[in-house]
């Protein structure tokens, strides 16, 4: 049986993510700086608590293994507003965004466990979400497809700016409602 624990990401963790991003499975579809200065500009606002979202260590038996971001959909309007044309996000709508940060951890069902795990644990933590959705760049089958085996449901495909500027804009749009 897999466990999962979740807890918030601290300063002392940028060195572990400044190595996860520099994987080459992650810095394919994160197309994210990892130099120290990167990481603590990008990671250090939410882990002193000076943005809303929130970044989340993943730890497998006691082990990290991945990150999780979550955040309202309110609290970042531009997105919420990108998002619009292509699936009108609903009040009480959180995101999530995820990686697996070992590459021995990749292709072994992780993913699924990990987020369905933390997707339970929003429902306690957030008590007013409503439903997960979820917006991935339509090449990254692993990533939407993760998404699907931890029961979340396609609802929406469009065009959304990609994090990787070398991908198309195609985006597939997964929601996972509160049970």
């Amino acid at each position: 049986m897999v466990t999962w624990s979740f807890r918030r990401v601290v300063a002392a963790d940028f060195g572990l993510l400044a190595r996860w991003l520099s994987q080459p499975h992650v810095a394919r579809w994160w197309n994210h700086e990892w130099s120290p200065e990167a990481v603590d500009r990008d990671f250090g606002p939410s882990a002193r608590g000076e943005e809303p979202n929130q970044d989340w260590l993943a730890s497998l038996s006691g082990r990290p293994a991945g990150l999780l971001q979550r955040c309202w959909w309110t609290d970042y309007p531009e997105y919420l507003a990108e998002m619009a044309p292509v699936y009108p996000v609903p009040a009480g709508a959180v995101s999530l965004d995820y990686l697996l940060g070992e590459p021995g951890d990749v292709g072994r069902g992780l993913g699924p466990s990990m987020i369905a795990a933390f997707t339970a644990r929003t429902w306690t933590d957030l008590p007013g979400a409503t439903c997960v959705v979820v917006p991935v760049v339509a090449a990254n089958r692993a990533s939407w497809r993760a998404l699907e085996k931890a029961g979340f449901v396609p609802v929406a495909e469009g065009d959304l700016e990609p994090d990787n500027p070398r991908d198309d804009p195609r985006h597939r749009v997964l929601r996972l409602d509160r049970p």
